[in-house]
């Protein structure tokens, strides 16, 4: 834990160098919720507990999702091989930069939702604070699975072109937007292939203040089971890289 912390701090300190990178992180989905969400307003108030609990997703699948960015580079530049000759664990060396990652994720969610709660956002603080919560291990487990594929032979130039071509579908079938249910079956259909399809369903339900419903339950398991598996996955390439 005390080197999963001392990589934590050391991140972080980084980030905190550049605050405009936390706000342009999260300028695409306010940019979503500035331009979008008015479209919907005429369907009532309701309308902004499902916009931006779908924004909220958005916002893990593009900030979370190209977190390995920065590994890349590092990786590139011998910083994580000289890391390595450390005793600090693999394991540390992945869940520092994660809960850094999740850390500036919370500060980003927050901002969209007070930009919602000014734009006409209307949401039980429990559900909100629920909400939130909920994004942790989902954002560990995508930024987790940003590392393994940063970590991948040749992600210097793919990772971009990979994880854009990845996180846009998952994205779309997510219902981010609209509920799936809108559109045609087959598309429905295709969507519960999704995970965040899931999270989604569940952050509209804690939004709407409805907290032991069938969406909101399938959806915490769905994302503890996807935390888990892309944390190992990501483990095992810091482990494989490293031979």
């Amino acid at each position: 834990m005390s080197a999963t912390w001392l990589i934590f701090r050391r991140h972080l300190r980084q980030t905190t160098r550049t605050k405009i990178g936390v706000l342009l992180g999260a300028l695409q989905p306010l940019l979503y919720l500035l331009f979008f969400g008015p479209l919907l307003d005429e369907l009532g108030s309701g309308s902004w507990r499902l916009v931006v609990p779908g924004l909220l997703i958005q916002l893990v699948l593009f900030s979370a999702g190209l977190a390995g960015f920065g590994i890349v580079f590092d990786h590139q530049f011998g910083v994580l091989d000289r890391l390595r000759t450390t005793p600090v664990s693999r394991l540390a060396l992945l869940l520092g930069r994660v809960l850094r990652d999740v850390v500036v994720l919370l500060v980003q969610a927050v901002l969209i939702i007070l930009v919602g709660a000014a734009l006409g956002l209307r949401a039980p603080i429990p559900g909100v604070l629920l909400g939130l919560l909920l994004l942790v291990p989902l954002a560990a487990g995508v930024a987790a699975a940003s590392y393994a594929v940063a970590l991948l032979p040749g992600a210097t130039e793919l990772f971009a072109p990979v994880m854009t071509t990845v996180v846009i579908p998952l994205v779309l079938l997510s219902g981010a937007f609209l509920p799936m249910t809108l559109g045609p079956r087959w598309l429905d259909l295709l969507s519960r292939l999704d995970p965040f399809r899931y999270a989604v369903d569940a952050l509209r339900d804690l939004f709407a203040g409805q907290y032991l419903t069938v969406p909101v339950l399938l959806g915490a398991a769905v994302t503890l089971v996807l935390a888990a598996a892309t944390t190992a996955l990501g483990v095992r390439a810091f482990e494989r890289d490293a031979i």
